[in-house]
């Protein structure tokens, strides 16, 4: 946005009261909260579902490909389409669209009745909808932070606390939900969140805010149909990027057979009630939200390779090694906050050296295609940890994911690529930019 458009944007308010100028980025924030909650209690609720429904781990797994397949689709995708129908347009019609599939989850199952296949293709279009409608909201922030005069570090560290709080209290609430009224009831708490961001969305957020930036940046059709190829081309190209996508990319395998499978498997069969799963999310994301805080403040001080394999390391094999111990709850949460802590600082010591890496014309290219490259392993795992717990067991499959996961995050200590983490101290501005990067936990 040209500094122009900026003070056109300002200009009209010039008289208003300073809450009503801050009132439309305030009500971004609080969609991008209920949204985001929506996310997590349905990330609790849907495991559970397809476990109680069938009682298979397998079936659990094939509703996490479900689920993660369209953030494949939806990552490479989704700029372009938000490019194409606007910004807040997009958010409001990806959140209704959203909070229609999942509250028809509870609504055929308690008349009609809810088939396997049903469930799955439900959870693939709610799937589907989301990298768009995030992706919407997140490019609104700088414009609205111009209209309310809001630094744009500011604006961008209190949405990374927005992300990481949701996904904690979304965890929360998902578990008491769950435990009090079933998993089908939570999700249609789930769907009354997405309904409410859309109306926050459409209230709050000025129209012209989307009109103005369109006419400030004119569609480029070349740049729109070849930026999904072109940052791939430029990851490959870049020795520390391409490390990195390809150990998220590992990695996030295994956290999505660990959030689809592992954990509520463990939380239903070792722990004796699936609502738990709720409070293990919750207290991972409380754990992270710390840590982005800590590293914001003091952390990225002391970033490179060894801080990044040390968190790394830390924010995996605790959790897996623990469960395959069979830690009891008292236990167990403790060590997924503390992991959850070391994890709130891998995000922006990833989206710092992507920022020391990637020139300014190409960070739009470079990150969407990051975000759909380490989400296209999540299928895999989602369905493998399914079908490892069905042949070989839970517990032996959670000990050899949390070997696996000390093995990947100790690798920056010996690929060279990674002494490029080094020289992206000082880099402040990412500290916030990164939530998109990893989905660990």
């Amino acid at each position: 946005m040209t500094s122009d458009t900026a003070a056109s944007l300002a200009e009209p308010v010039e008289a208003s009261p300073r809450s009503r100028r801050r009132l439309p980025i305030l009500a971004l924030f609080a969609a991008q909260f209920f949204s985001l909650s929506g996310n997590a209690i349905a990330l609790v609720a849907i495991p559970i579902i397809a476990l109680t429904e069938t009682g298979s781990a397998l079936a659990a797994g094939v509703a996490g490909v479900f689920a993660t397949v369209p953030l494949v689709i939806g990552g490479a995708l989704g700029g372009v389409l938000v490019d194409r129908f606007g910004y807040r347009t997009s958010s409001i019609v990806a959140d209704v669209a959203s909070g229609l599939t999942i509250v028809a989850i509870p609504l055929l199952a308690a008349t009609v009745g809810l088939p396997f296949g049903v469930l799955l293709a439900l959870v693939f279009l709610g799937g589907l909808l989301d990298p768009p409608g995030d992706t919407a909201k997140t490019v609104l922030v700088p414009d609205l932070a111009a209209l309310a005069r809001m630094p744009l570090a500011r604006a961008a560290g209190v949405q990374s606390a927005v992300q990481r709080t949701a996904t904690m209290v979304g965890g929360g609430a998902a578990g008491a939900l769950v435990a009090l009224a079933g998993p089908m009831p939570a999700l249609a708490v789930d769907a009354a969140g997405f309904v409410l961001s859309a109306v926050l969305v459409a209230v709050f957020v000025p129209r012209r805010v989307a009109t103005r930036d369109s006419e400030a940046s004119p569609a480029e059709p070349e740049h729109v149909r070849g930026g999904f190829v072109a940052g791939i081309r430029f990851i490959a190209r870049t020795p520390l990027l391409r490390a990195i996508v390809l150990l998220v990319t590992l990695t996030n395998a295994i956290d999505a057979a660990g959030i689809t499978v592992l954990k509520p498997v463990y939380a239903t069969r070792v722990l004796g009630d699936p609502a738990l799963l709720g409070y293990m999310v919750g207290c991972f994301a409380a754990g992270a939200l710390v840590g982005s805080a800590v590293f914001g403040t003091v952390g990225h001080r002391w970033s490179g390779r060894l801080m990044f394999a040390t968190c790394f390391v830390l924010a995996g094999t605790p959790p897996y090694l623990s469960m395959a111990f069979g830690a009891p709850l008292p236990v167990l949460l403790p060590v997924l906050a503390l992991s959850g802590l070391a994890a709130g600082a891998l995000n922006p010591m990833m989206a710092t050296a992507m920022y020391g890496q990637v020139p300014d014309g190409m960070r739009a290219r470079v990150f969407g295609a990051t975000t759909a490259g380490v989400a296209a392993s999540m299928p895999l795992g989602a369905l493998a940890g399914g079908f490892a717990v069905e042949q070989f067991g839970l517990l032996p499959t959670l000990a050899v994911c949390g070997l696996l996961y000390l093995v990947l995050g100790a690798s920056p200590l010996v690929i060279r690529a990674f002494s490029g983490l080094s020289a992206a101290r000082g880099h402040s501005a990412a500290a916030a930019a990164g939530e998109e990067l990893a989905a660990s936990g």
